[in-house]
């Protein structure tokens, strides 16, 4: 039972500072990296937990898999940043997250990331097209998509597919959460 609340204790600590990357991002199109270290260390208490205490438990694959996901898709997302198609601090926070989902877990992952990003890239051509919003909040996404630019607020994209991938993963499914409840208790 204690790697349960351990697991949903750092997952839901993970997603709360996702959602707060989130909210800079559209506030203020920039991510703290600070968060991007928070979900990041979520995991290490998180991973033991379930490693130590539900050792038959299947809520994470190996530690090589979690740490080849989040490495893999820095060095992408580094490149990309490195040509100026994404910021620096959505490249950190997606590898953080995929450090989270592992190997196995990060189609679920980039594939809603793209998703809402699509969205969200839509939704910026439309504002500056139509302005909507009057007085929007000064240097905003809001403001900026009115404005004419083509910034997209992605780390919005990346939480929504973090919180899918966390909800297939099982880090917050309850069906899963009691199958680990219950492995842990044999």
């Amino acid at each position: 039972m204690l790697s349960v609340f351990i697991l949903t204790f750092c997952a839901l600590i993970a997603l709360g500072f996702g959602a707060a990357a989130a909210r800079s991002d559209f506030n203020r199109l920039i991510i703290p990296n600070i968060y991007s270290v928070y979900i990041a260390a979520a995991f290490i208490p998180a991973f033991l937990a379930v490693l130590i205490l539900a050792p038959d438990a299947s809520m994470f694959y190996s530690w090589k898999s979690h740490l080849l996901g989040g490495l893999i898709v820095f060095a992408i997302t580094y490149a990309l940043f490195y040509f100026n198609l994404i910021g620096g601090g959505d490249s950190k926070l997606l590898s953080v997250f995929a450090l989270w989902a592992g190997l196995g877990g990060l189609l679920p992952l980039i594939f809603f990331m793209a998703l809402i990003g699509g969205f969200l890239g839509v939704a910026t051509l439309a504002l500056a097209k139509w302005k909507p919003v009057t007085t929007p909040k000064k240097d905003s996404w809001l403001d900026k998509a009115q404005s004419g630019s083509q910034e997209v607020p992605y780390g919005i994209a990346i939480f929504g597919g973090a919180i899918i991938s966390f909800w297939q993963n099982g880090y917050i499914n309850p069906q899963s959460l009691v199958s680990l409840a219950q492995s842990a208790g044999s």
